[in-house]
């Protein structure tokens, strides 16, 4: 069995109490977790906490492949801030950022995943300002001609607060809509690491 590693390994410490990695991108359909001093229960998801009960379990000097199912990615053409209710069609307050994509594309997030966005500078200026990291989807506008627009939209559990002036998206910049994920780790008895990292795997299993 082949792998192949798809970006950055991440490390993380582990000890008798869950800890959680950052925000990863969602790259590929595959996690390897190797662990180092212990014995590990691993889990993966928005903010997830490890335990005995629903962790994959890892032996000291063990790897693992943890099957994260399809990366979900779409190119973005519109980011808009727009004020929401708390409460009402999945807001989590008083604003909400709108990402539109290329018409026809569709969305690939449901309500309740994790995204981050990031905009490369294509010749357009730097519009970093516009990243944000594993923020959760609100919920996902599909209605047909409404006010001229046609595409589907995404509505983000993201505030980018006041007192910058965001200028519209350059066409000429790549603007990305990913989800993310964490991975948290437990360890049975003891400390160690993991070291945690895509890859594409081929070959038998």
């Amino acid at each position: 069995m082949g792998h192949k590693p798809v970006g950055d390994t991440t490390t993380r410490s582990t000890s008798t109490s869950s800890a959680a990695t950052g925000a990863l991108a969602h790259k590929t359909g595959s996690l390897r977790v190797a662990c180092v001093g212990a014995d590990s229960f691993v889990a993966i998801g928005t903010n997830p906490t490890a335990t005995a009960a629903n962790g994959y379990y890892v032996h000291s000097g063990g790897t693992g492949i943890i099957a994260l199912g399809a990366p979900g990615a779409n190119k973005v053409i519109g980011i808009t801030t727009t004020n929401a209710t708390a409460g009402v069609n999945g807001a989590d307050g008083a604003f909400v950022t709108v990402i539109d994509f290329p018409e026809g594309t569709g969305c690939p997030f449901e309500a309740g995943d994790a995204v981050s966005l990031t905009v490369t500078n294509g010749g357009g200026g730097d519009q970093s300002y516009y990243d944000f990291s594993h923020k959760c989807v609100a919920s996902v506008n599909n209605s047909a001609g409404v006010n001229g627009y046609f595409g589907t939209r995404c509505i983000i559990n993201n505030n980018y607060g006041v007192g910058y002036a965001h200028t519209a998206l350059s066409s000429s910049n790549y603007a990305e809509l990913r989800g993310s994920f964490k991975v948290a780790c437990l360890t049975s008895t003891g400390s160690g690491n993991a070291y945690i990292q895509q890859v594409q795997v081929s070959g038998d299993t």
